[in-house]
């Protein structure tokens, strides 16, 4: 008996320990201002050639936000603690492989984006990240995909849908979901950057 408040004092130092330190387990760091409690998402701009992009980031941004919780999402500027903008840069494919017969097998997508975090009043930028640089690789062809592989059995397609698109209807495919999750991946990353402001 002597042994079990023994073990449960000693749990209860730790956490009060860990607490004690600074720890957090939310994930926001002690950088981030205490009175901002809400946020405004302006509609991203579009630097690319690549149209409504801007509107999937703004929406990709907003529901991750949202989806976390730390910050209360408001569809109105002045009812915000502070508003966080941003600009996507580029947006670009290039070839990452050939076969020996110079056809493509993969490309790279290179996502760049700007972004700012300031307070509405008194107005100041608290954050700012410029160029953030996401990337993904994604088929050219039918022969480079590997159908067995997590990336591709957790995507849209499966096996059959591959052999019946041509090389053509694969890459743009494969362009279109490459975009999707780069802009998820900036969403989550965006955010965790934020909550720790770096």
């Amino acid at each position: 008996m002597a042994r079990k408040y023994f073990v449960g004092g000693f749990v209860c130092l730790i956490v009060l320990g860990v607490v004690g330190c600074g720890y957090h387990f939310a994930g926001r760091s002690d950088l981030f201002p205490k009175d901002v409690r809400t946020v405004y998402v302006e509609p991203f701009l579009n630097r690319t050639r690549d149209i409504g992009i801007e509107y999937e980031m703004t929406s990709a941004v907003r529901s991750e936000l949202y989806r976390q919780g730390q910050l209360q999402v408001v569809d109105q500027a002045d009812r915000a603690d502070a508003i966080l903008s941003g600009i996507v840069r580029s947006f670009d494919s290039t070839t990452a492989s050939v076969n020996r017969h110079d056809e493509v097998l993969q490309y790279e997508s290179v996502m760049s984006v700007d972004v700012s975090f300031r307070r509405r009043e008194p107005a100041e930028i608290l954050w700012r990240a410029q160029g953030i640089r996401i990337t993904a690789l994604h088929s050219g062809s039918r022969a480079a995909v590997v159908t067995t592989s997590s990336e591709f059995r957790t995507g849209a397609l499966d096996a059959s849908d591959v052999r019946r698109m041509t090389d053509i209807q694969l890459t743009e495919t494969a362009n279109r979901q490459a975009r999707e999750h780069l802009i998820d991946r900036f969403a989550r990353e965006l955010h965790q950057r934020l909550m720790e402001m770096f």
